[in-house]
């Protein structure tokens, strides 16, 4: 099947509507991580360690994230009517990372409606915002709401968490379970600050 703008259009006003907001997603990752549990297909040990690892992660982001005073005036100032949908999983570090960020600036206006949706549920949306070809996540889909129309597409990194991650992989052929330890203690130290100042630049 051939991917055209239309087809991408027309899956995503389908997703939306089963699309749930950002509230409701940390709610089921904190019980899934309780309870032992993950989203996603199959369901193993590593991907429950890794979304109790991730509950604790947005927790801790979603009350230390600080937005800088041009992004939030950005934000607040903001005339457009967008939707942001993100693809995600509760067992997705960079998701974890991410995803708090962009509901701290959805929060900052009226005009950006946050919504995800489970990347293993449905495969078709995936497939449709593939990364270089693979199923990389978190992928966040802009959408101007009057028109239907798709403006932008963002993920699964940040900027330089990308760049690190290309000169990793050109180097070593893949991303080695070192570097993924690497990559989140950059986060840690970023603060989730290279996720803002992207994220800007879709509005």
């Amino acid at each position: 099947m051939q991917i055209t703008p239309k087809y991408k259009e027309e899956l995503v006003r389908e997703k939306l509507k089963v699309a749930f907001t950002y509230q409701t997603y940390r709610n089921e990752v904190s019980e899934m991580a309780a309870n032992g549990l993950s989203s996603g297909f199959p369901l193993t040990e590593a991907n429950a360690d890794h979304t109790r690892l991730n509950d604790a992660r947005m927790r801790r982001l979603d009350k230390t994230i600080r937005v800088p005073e041009k992004i939030e005036a950005r934000f607040k100032d903001f005339e457009g009517d967008q939707t942001w949908l993100v693809i995600t999983e509760s067992w997705c570090g960079d998701s974890a990372q991410s995803i708090p960020a962009m509901n701290k600036l959805a929060a900052l206006t009226a005009n950006i409606d946050l919504k995800l949706i489970y990347r293993d549920t449905h495969p078709e949306l995936m497939d449709a915002f593939l990364t270089n070809g693979a199923r990389s996540i978190p992928k966040l889909i802009a959408i101007d709401n009057p028109s239907g129309k798709i403006l932008n597409e963002w993920g699964p990194r940040p900027s330089t968490a990308t760049t690190m991650a290309e000169i990793y992989k050109a180097e070593h052929g893949t991303l080695t379970p070192s570097f993924k330890q690497d990559l989140q203690v950059w986060y840690n130290k970023d603060k989730a600050q290279t996720t803002l100042l992207d994220l800007a630049e879709l509005i």
